[in-house]
């Protein structure tokens, strides 16, 4: 056979094959790209050793059982998600870290900063850097998301933030410091930025809200301590009618322990921000009555079946009932995969452009929804109160709830006394 008969057999052969793949595909046999079938892979940069181990645990649990429904459901367009979570061991430079190997090394196209505060600033600024999506879903620090200097067009947060529980907070403090006469008060919260950010916010409203309050003294353990006799020395000294900490986790854990022993609430009365969540209210020793506290995460609150059923589901799965950072990063994957199935596209770009402004029906919304507001890239709507704990379930049985309309109100205002509106 010449060389030119040769070729146009070949010629032949291929056109009759690119024939045949276009008949089957006509005949619906689609063809899919491997670009198309390969999972999308999410990197979870979170602390999951040490002391506060379950902050990591817990929303690596929430997230995976999330992902599981996603991935079950066919995913998005047949493309399973595929979780890679990392240990910060809650260190900022090592959060920084982890994040940059994330993208650049392991292939993940989109980021959940499980992260506190600490680290959270540090996972910004890789993105900021690298452009990718990211979803904080543990830090609070009110700065991440409504400074615009700090802001990051694909960053969002989908976690409660200081200033609305500050708001919240003083408002039910306030209160009850008119009803108790609760005139002098005391703080003691974790030295970093979260609980000077949470503990500033709080006292500045709980003035607003009953300015005959007179904070008497201050004091500021370092984050994870083990040993409070010092600061629980200074509050005994000083005797404040009432106690604001914003303590966590095992922090909050060893120091009403350890306070219970020198006798500390017989002649304060706590306000724990963060004592109403599992983790911690099971952890205490001997839980004392009457502690305030605000609701973390609680099974009975938000009232309702949703919320009900979502942590029946997560406790039957892992055996131990959700946390506070167990429902934001919960949210934090139903506002993705809304996102994902509006574009149909796990590009950042898309998905940060479909989040701006989205509200969700939601079991952790004060009204059955979350708005992940567009102008700061951070959630409203969420599910807040306060009360008072008794040693057993339901811990907190009567709340009171927040109300967004005088947080939204004076969140605005402090927004313009800050240069950030």
């Amino acid at each position: 056979m010449s060389d030119i008969s040769s070729s146009a057999a070949k010629r032949r052969r291929f056109l009759g094959g690119a024939g045949a793949l276009a008949a089957s595909a006509g005949l619906g046999f689609p063809f899919i790209s491997r670009a198309q079938s390969k999972p999308i892979r999410v990197g979870v940069p979170t602390i999951l050793s040490g002391r506060v181990a379950q902050l990591g645990i817990s929303s690596r649990n929430a997230i995976l059982l999330e992902v599981e429904k996603f991935n079950a459901a066919g995913g998005l367009g047949g493309r399973k998600l595929e979780i890679i979570a990392r240990d910060s061991k809650g260190k900022p430079d090592e959060a920084a870290n982890i994040t940059r190997h994330l993208i650049n090394s392991e292939g993940c196209e989109i980021i959940i900063s499980a992260e506190s505060s600490a680290g959270a600033f540090a996972v910004q600024e890789v993105i900021r850097e690298l452009k990718v999506l990211c979803i904080h879903t543990n830090s609070e620090t009110s700065s991440l998301s409504a400074d615009p200097k700090i802001r990051v067009p694909t960053s969002f947060r989908a976690a409660r933030q200081g200033i609305h529980d500050a708001i919240v907070s003083a408002a039910y403090a306030g209160g009850v410091a008119k009803a108790k006469g609760l005139k002098t008060w005391m703080s003691c919260s974790p030295d970093y930025a979260y609980g000077r950010d949470n503990t500033s916010l709080f006292m500045e409203y709980l003035k607003r809200f009953n300015p005959q309050v007179e904070l008497v003294g201050e004091t500021w353990p370092k984050l994870f301590q083990p040993d409070y006799t010092e600061n629980i020395t200074k509050i005994l000294q000083t005797k404040p009618q009432a106690l604001y900490s914003a303590l966590w986790a095992g922090d909050l854990v060893s120091f009403v322990d350890q306070s219970s022993i020198y006798g500390l609430f017989a002649q304060t009365s706590l306000f724990a921000i963060n004592m109403a969540d599992y983790t911690t209210l099971t952890a205490v020793k001997n839980l004392p009555t009457g502690i305030h506290s605000a609701t973390r995460y609680l099974r009975t609150y938000p009232t309702g079946a949703d919320n009900m059923r979502w942590a029946d589901a997560y406790k039957a799965r892992y055996r131990d009932y959700p946390t506070n950072w167990s429902w934001e990063n919960a949210l934090a994957m139903h506002f993705l995969f809304a996102a994902m199935n509006k574009t149909r596209s796990s590009d950042s770009a898309k998905l940060a452009e479909a989040l701006r402004g989205m509200k969700i029906d939601s079991p952790f919304g004060a009204d059955g929804t979350v708005t992940m507001r567009a102008e700061d890239q951070t959630v409203i709507g969420y599910a807040m109160g306060w009360g008072t704990t008794i040693p057993k379930e339901p811990y907190v049985p009567d709340i009171v709830p927040g109300d967004w309309k005088t947080v939204l109100q004076h969140e605005a205002e402090w927004k313009k006394k800050m240069g950030y509106a």
